[in-house]
């Protein structure tokens, strides 16, 4: 590290990000959507659809907000399906060695992700990459929400960790989301395009988008002052 410049901390989304589970997503997605009589979406269609929170993103669909009780089932059927294809997910390529590269070269990483806390925490131990992290934090509270809140009590958690903060963190993730939830707290964000978002919708966001996890890693890198 060039002397004078702060080590670079990494926030990584889990959903879209370093798990590649789009195509799980878009499944369970359909499930729940056949619930209120909804046509099936393709991936495309989601991309340029999909927004936070959900209900707004179930809006732009029905024309209409879903009830309370539509939002339960479609929220307890995209989960229930979600978890039987999710075992068959595995780790976007590249991940598990950008993460052994970070943390050997003496940088530090966390993970947020609006995934249940619960039920994240097992499934990141299962794909055997727990180690890299200095914290884990999942969901707490009710599904369907925004990441900013989250983030907030992400660093206040690790505020005493190694001096880590926003203003030297990057928040890497594929929703135009991460990169609100990064502003909020004054980070900087980099968005892949292998989740959730269309290149088009990431773009609106006004920050870098990459279009692997190695790009995201080294432009992060930049980033030191």
């Amino acid at each position: 590290m060039t002397p004078g410049k702060t080590r670079t901390h990494l926030v990584w989304d889990w959903n879209g990000t370093l798990l590649d589970d789009i195509h799980a997503v878009i499944h369970a997605t359909n499930a729940a959507f056949a619930e209120v009589e909804l046509a099936p979406l393709t991936l495309e269609q989601y991309r340029e659809m999909y927004c936070v929170p959900i209900p707004r993103f179930y809006q732009r669909l029905l024309g209409r907000l879903p009830t309370k009780a539509e939002w339960e089932r479609m929220d307890d059927i995209f989960h229930r399906y979600y978890a039987e294809r999710r075992v068959a997910c595995g780790l976007t390529a590249g991940a598990e060695d950008l993460l052994a590269q970070w943390k050997l070269a003496g940088h530090s990483q966390s993970l947020l992700s609006m995934y249940g806390h619960e039920h994240l925490v097992p499934v990141v131990r299962g794909y055997g990459i727990e180690s890299h992290f200095v914290r884990v934090d999942g969901r707490t509270g009710p599904s369907g929400g925004s990441k900013a809140l989250h983030m907030e009590r992400h660093f206040e958690a690790l505020a005493g960790v190694g001096g880590i903060s926003p203003e030297n963190s990057v928040v890497i993730g594929d929703a135009v989301d991460d990169a609100v939830a990064a502003a909020h707290v004054g980070a900087r964000a980099v968005l892949y395009t292998g989740g959730s978002h269309s290149r088009s919708s990431l773009l609106a966001a006004g920050v870098p988008v990459v279009d692997s996890l190695g790009e995201a890693v080294a432009l992060a890198e930049t980033f030191s002052a």
